[in-house]
């Protein structure tokens, strides 16, 4: 299906965050709009990964869109699979299909001074008043270099590039990482009957996940009781807000959660050096702390080995850890992260300064209230500069942002735009907030932080119900200033 030639609003990407602005148009009684998605399916990051075991580490009433609840979970965390299913029920229950075009993918995007002139791989050519960009942080994976890595005889592969019909039973393999999809890959392939040794660089402050399937009374009630998915929702969000004490460095709650997290190691791992391994050097929440109930038990009944250090170089097909031992493996997959404080969109998009969005951000992500960016007029930026989340669903933040994009829309007049002294309080406001918690002064290295300037750039340092009194205060500015203006002092 093309695009149209002349288009309200488009916006970039089909994950949750695109979903979510589709939404929040429709529900503001606009239809003009295009969702453009690279890929030939939805899903963002759930499509990408498909490795075995993945699974939401947020529970799944609140990790759906508040627009949609979904009584069919089976479990307390949500399997991909399942995710990619949901997502795909709320694009047809929206009526959003009309509106995707799959396989297009953003190649271009400049503010000409009337609106954006957009480029497309079809290849094909777009005119719109407003660009909403809803491409996710963790689509990047980083990838890093081995020295003789030319040497290694099996696949090597990122955990998100998965490989369509990958056998593992009997496989000797070796897993990069001890971060939140390690610690799901690594027990389900000895489960599936691969010989695994996981490479931890550092150790990871891990809680019990304490997942479950529900029950059919659970289920029966979800799907028929008058507010019953509305209750769990309520009470699954006042739960993750009072996480966010623990991850943010209050000293009580952060000794209770860390006193938690290591009775939680003791409880499987009885040998002394094991768990000296795998026990932190740092501040609890200065890395984003995993759930798993199955990760030390695997370790501890030895179907996962631990090499302790991280995977250094490869040497005449042999993997060497960083502490000089030696591994041999049929195959290496690279649970390493993703480069999300470096967005590939941003060199694409051209401003009305003739500067692109990655030379706005060559010091790190800004924005006014992580959506607005001075010198992109019409421009909305969805989960980016500090819209993820430490202790909560960023889903709430995504649903806050689209609303937010969706209001700002409707008004007639002149373009949005935001001053520069705006995204400067804005930047000032998120440093302040951030100083003095663990996710920068916690004695770790985490992908919150930007590696460039040393700012908290993606994770928001404060609660949910406060970052949605920031977008309230751009509602109200914005509603103070005549249309035709466009710019707001938010």
């Amino acid at each position: 299906m093309s695009v149209p030639s002349s288009v309200r609003t488009v916006i970039v990407g089909a994950g949750f965050a695109g979903i979510a602005a589709g939404i929040a148009l429709k529900r503001a009684g606009d239809d003009d709009f295009v969702i453009l998605e690279r890929a030939d399916s939805a899903g963002g990051t759930w499509r990408d990964n498909r490795y075995p075991g993945v699974a939401c580490d947020v529970p799944a009433h609140l990790y759906a869109l508040e627009s949609h609840p979904w009584p069919e979970w089976s479990r307390t965390f949500a399997p991909g699979g399942e995710i990619r299913t949901y997502l795909d029920h709320v694009i047809d229950d929206a009526g959003l299909r009309a509106h995707i075009r799959f396989s297009h993918e953003l190649t271009d995007a400049r503010w000409d001074g009337d609106g954006w002139a957009i480029t497309v791989s079809a290849p094909e050519e777009i005119r719109s008043e407003h660009l909403v960009i809803a491409c996710g942080r963790l689509t990047e994976p980083r990838v890093p270099q081995l020295p003789g890595v030319e040497t290694f005889d099996g696949p090597v592969f990122h955990s998100a590039r998965w490989p369509d019909g990958f056998d593992v039973a009997g496989k000797r393999i070796a897993v990069v990482g001890t971060g939140a999809s390690a610690i799901q890959l690594a027990p389900a392939l000895a489960g599936l009957g691969a010989a695994v040794t996981v490479f931890q660089r550092t150790p990871a402050w891990i809680m019990p996940r304490g997942d479950r399937e529900h029950t059919h009374a659970e289920l029966t009630a979800w799907r028929g009781t008058a507010g019953a998915l509305t209750d769990t929702r309520a009470e699954l969000y006042a739960e993750g807000e009072a996480r966010f004490a623990s991850r943010s460095g209050d000293t009580a709650a952060a000794e209770a959660a860390s006193r938690s997290a290591l009775a939680h190691l003791h409880a499987y791992v009885a040998d002394p050096h094991l768990r000296a391994a795998l026990t932190p050097d740092y501040a609890f929440g200065c890395k984003r702390v995993l759930l798993s109930d199955e990760f030390y038990p695997a370790i501890a009944a030895g179907i996962v080995r631990l090499e302790p250090s991280a995977l250094a170089a490869v040497d005449d097909g042999e993997l060497v850890a960083a502490s000089g031992s030696r591994h041999s493996a049929d195959a290496v997959v690279l649970a390493t992260g993703f480069r999300a404080t470096r967005q590939p969109y941003a060199s694409r998009i051209t401003g009305e300064h003739g500067s692109t969005l990655d030379e706005h951000w060559s010091g790190g992500f800004t924005a006014v209230a992580s959506t607005l960016v001075h010198g992109f007029p019409n421009l909305f930026v969805l989960g980016g500069p500090n819209a993820t989340l430490g202790h909560n669903s960023a889903v709430l933040l995504l649903e806050a942002q689209a609303a937010l994009m969706a209001e700002l829309v409707s008004r007639d007049g002149a373009p949005i735009r935001v001053s520069a002294a705006a995204e400067n309080e804005a930047v000032r406001e998120v440093d302040a907030l951030a100083a003095g918690t663990p996710w920068l002064t916690g004695g770790c290295r985490n992908w919150y932080v930007d590696e460039r300037s040393g700012r908290l750039t993606l994770i928001w340092p404060s609660t949910v119900s406060a970052f949605r009194e920031r977008l309230d205060r751009v509602r109200t500015a914005f509603s103070a200033v005549p249309a035709q203006s466009g710019t707001s002092p938010a």
